[in-house]
């Protein structure tokens, strides 16, 4: 510093390098500003139907999506409120309380959430539920009949002490009821494949094929 800047008063301002500290600390916090911009629109976006009174009809036309649906489960028409990417395991889960559906792996490959469409097995868990409108859905909980009779399948399964944890049974059960519908008299091979989409973890597959055999004899 000269003598003139002493005495005209002017001093440069000291800079300080801030470091990686204060870097990571900003960039915290604009994430954290991004994230609460994308919650604060996703509040506006869902809410805009009840501020300005918007009818389906007109949700419709505007490209929104339905979500007051009506789906056929088990015989009975049920009306559920259903998200846009919400898949057919978690309406039946959680918003039907059909809990006889099971959540594995959650990606289609075990098989624990299998439910027939329209009597065709189907992971449920990669099944949107706007893709079912229209369609006969069936749950474990709709194959027993209305006087407690149990399906010719639960029944073999009971008698041949097929389960054995029984997380994966319901999909055993509704892989193997699609299969009878098609084939009432499947051959062991037959009933191998219609299974293998089903993983049991407890290596029970010797106990669910004398299951399904037993099945088709019954029927």
């Amino acid at each position: 510093m000269t003598d003139k800047d002493s005495k005209d008063g002017i001093y440069p301002e000291p800079q300080f390098d801030r470091g990686p500290i204060a870097d990571i600390a900003s960039a915290r916090a604009s994430r954290r500003q991004f994230i609460k911009g994308v919650i604060a629109s996703g509040v506006v976006a869902s809410s805009a139907g009840l501020m300005y009174g918007c009818s389906r009809e007109e949700v419709a036309a505007s490209g929104g999506v339905e979500r007051m649906l009506r789906l056929t489960i088990n015989g009975e028409t049920r009306t559920v409120d259903v998200l846009p990417n919400e898949t057919l395991a978690m309406t039946l889960r959680y918003k039907l309380n059909l809990t006889g559906t099971k959540l594995g792996c959650d990606r289609g490959e075990c098989g624990a959430c299998t439910v027939l469409i329209d009597d065709v097995s189907t992971y449920s868990c990669s099944t949107l539920t706007h893709m079912v409108r229209g369609r006969s859905i069936t749950t474990i909980e709709g194959l027993e009949s209305a006087d407690g009779t149990l399906h010719p399948v639960q029944q073999a399964m009971i008698d041949e002490l097929g389960p054995q944890c029984g997380f994966c049974t319901p999909g055993q059960i509704l892989s193997a009821v699609a299969l009878l519908k098609s084939n009432p008299s499947p051959t062991r091979d037959e009933v191998r494949h219609a299974l293998s989409g089903n993983l049991c973890r407890c290596g029970a597959y010797d106990h669910y094929l004398n299951s399904v055999m037993r099945a088709a004899e019954m029927a």
